[in-house]
């Protein structure tokens, strides 16, 4: 399963809670919103999202990692909207009999998320323009 959601995500991670009694190994990621980057202190990120291909080429990538590794269950979402520092922008969980292959897939589905997904990042920092992809530039960020 892969979605976008508009809504915090920790409201949402109960939807990976199914575990079924071979399951071995669950991994778990969770990308945060941090307060810097690339030396730059940052107050708040916004994620924008072509929706339909982004649903699309999401939904492959979860197909390919049930395909690669030998998991039982995958799932991604990921964030878009206005996010404050400490929100969660992605969650990606993944479940195997054996935790190698959650590993691996966990791993290579926000890799593959994060390369191929048409979800563009802005960052609003505390000093300066916002910078990144499709930025709102209005002033109540």
């Amino acid at each position: 399963m892969f979605a976008i959601e508009n809504t915090p995500i920790e409201k949402l991670r109960s939807l990976s809670t199914d575990v079924k009694s071979h399951t071995g190994g669950v991994v778990i990621f969770e990308g945060l919103v941090r307060d810097i980057n690339d030396g730059k202190k940052v107050k708040s990120l916004e994620y924008q999202a072509y929706n339909e291909m982004a649903l699309k080429v999401g939904a492959q990538i979860m197909k390919e990692a049930m395909g690669k590794f030998d998991i039982i269950d995958a799932k991604c979402i990921h964030r878009t909207g206005h996010l404050q520092i400490g929100e969660m922008a992605v969650y990606v969980y993944s479940c195997s009999v054996h935790r190698e292959q959650s590993f691996l897939a966990t791993q290579y589905i926000i890799d593959e998320v994060k390369t191929r997904v048409p979800i563009w990042k802005c960052e609003h920092y505390v000093d300066g323009e916002p910078e990144g992809g499709a930025c709102h530039k209005c002033g109540e960020h």
